[in-house]
């Protein structure tokens, strides 16, 4: 294939990737966002595989069906409460990717590049490898957080911040003497920087709790993406680097809006400084949470239900685990038959990923319509008879806006706790992924619901169908 037909399939292909970003920004129309997606990158494939560049067909080939069939199997096997680790290793393999990239790259001979040129591709490639050991470490750790493999507590090292200082400095030390010297002669600093930037991942990464995860993840995405463009930029490749920018800024932005939604300091997130206890603390300890849970039955909810005129169903990641998504988008149909109005609540970091719960109500077939993001849902719960809470924990927890000394001051919640009555569905009273105790659970208009999510769904579902059939069986009399 011709240079020129290559640029045409590469601009082609920027385009696609394009509208698959615009595409995903909603819900009704992300399938179709996918699909461009998909259409881009095969597209970017074919073309870069056919360029004139490409004469190792067999070792591409050798190396292109294995990983094909790797990805495949990894990806029809993965469950959806499992896609924010699956999310994380992957970025880990985009920084390893850019590492041996712009290691590989310093290497080649023939570059034919002098003075100023030069100097430009050398800066590419330190940062490249910079940003991808970066990338590669940090994203192995947040992938043990979210496998429960590594503790979800923040690792607080003392003078942690003046370590991440000295890391960075040490690597600027070593990139002035990267840049100082021909190839190979400085393939020793470079491997250096490589060991430390690892390590600074590492720590970063480390030092972050567990409710800050989702936008660690979304970070971490757009380090991907980053390292993705200096890669291009190492390659000579223009559509790797409109891909990278495009993947580097939109994962930065969404970093941005979660760490808004979340009243957390994007800065301090993304170096590692914000985690247990990071929120807007006098440095006093947490309110002690005490009182009596009341518990409710599978009868008692349903009942509720039944008088109720106004629903509000706030899933969070117990749903997801559980697998109950099918049996409330069934027992919202129902509800929704008779006349009641049923919404869901969704709050930006609902689960372990951006989306995650939109994903699956999608997937249960739940109206796009009903699903509510949280600013547009909250001021309705006063005027609400009942508000179903399926596994959500530190999104719908009071002592956000209710205790100034809580690790989670100040963020944004889902107010259930404003509407008639809050039924809470979990296995326990047990704290959420932040490790803070909920007060939700003992004031006097809510209930707990105990058990698994699905299996009280499901029986809540049948009791629901129970009454329908007889309801239609009076009706014929």
């Amino acid at each position: 294939m011709s240079n020129n037909l290559v640029t045409v399939a590469y601009i082609a292909a920027s385009a696609l990737f394009i509208l698959s970003l615009g595409g995903l920004a909603n819900q009704e129309s992300a399938r179709k966002g996918n699909v461009y997606g998909i259409a881009g990158m095969l597209l970017a494939f074919v073309a870069t595989a056919l360029s004139a560049d490409v004469t190792q067909y067999g070792l591409l080939t050798a190396v292109i069906i294995p990983g094909a069939i790797i990805g495949a199997i990894v990806a029809s096997r993965v469950a959806m409460t499992s896609m924010p680790e699956l999310v994380a290793i992957l970025h880990s393999f985009v920084g390893l990717a850019a590492v041996l990239v712009g290691i590989g790259n310093y290497l080649q001979v023939g570059h034919g590049l002098t003075g100023v040129e030069e100097t430009i591709h050398q800066i590419e490639i330190y940062l490249g490898v910079f940003i991808g050991a970066v990338t590669f470490t940090g994203s192995i750790i947040a992938f043990g957080k979210l496998k429960a493999i590594i503790s979800s507590k923040p690792l607080m090292l003392p003078a942690r911040h003046l370590l991440n200082i000295a890391m960075l400095v040490g690597s600027v030390v070593l990139g002035v003497q990267f840049m100082g010297v021909e190839s190979p002669d400085g393939l020793k600093p470079l491997l250096i920087m490589t060991g430390i930037a690892g390590v600074l991942g590492l720590h970063l990464v480390a030092g972050i709790g567990g409710a800050d995860m989702p936008v660690v993840i979304s970070m971490l995405n757009s380090y991907s993406g980053w390292a993705a463009a200096a890669a291009g930029f190492m390659l000579s490749n223009d559509l790797l680097i409109i891909t990278g920018a495009l993947v580097g800024s939109s994962g930065a932005i969404l970093s941005y809006i979660m760490c808004r939604a979340m009243n957390r300091s994007f800065i301090s997130v993304i170096l590692g400084g914000f985690g247990e206890g990071a929120g807007k603390s006098s440095g006093q300890s947490a309110t002690q949470v005490t009182g009596e849970a009341t518990s409710i039955d599978v009868e008692g909810t349903v009942e509720l239900l039944n008088e109720a005129k106004s629903v509000i169903i706030v899933p969070g990641y117990g749903m997801a685990v559980a697998q109950a998504q099918h049996g409330v988008s069934d027992i919202t149909k129902i509800l929704r038959s008779r006349g009641v109005n049923v919404r869901f609540g969704i709050h930006p970091v609902a689960g372990r990923l951006p989306g995650h719960m939109n994903v699956l109500l999608a997937e249960a077939k739940v109206p796009y319509d009903i699903v509510l993001e949280m600013d547009e849902i909250n001021e309705d719960f006063p005027e609400t008879d009942v508000v179903l809470v399926i596994g959500a924990n530190d999104t719908v927890n009071p002592s956000a806006m209710e205790d100034p000394n809580s690790p989670i001051a100040g963020m944004p919640v889902l107010e259930v706790w404003k509407s008639g009555t809050v039924i809470v569905m979990k296995r326990s009273l047990a704290s959420g992924y932040a490790g803070v105790d909920n007060p939700l659970f003992y004031k006097e208009n809510s209930e707990m619901l105990f058990g698994d999510a699905k299996k009280n769904i499901d029986a809540i579902l049948g009791r629901l169908r129970e009454e329908s059939s007889t309801e239609k069986v009076l009706a014929t009399v």
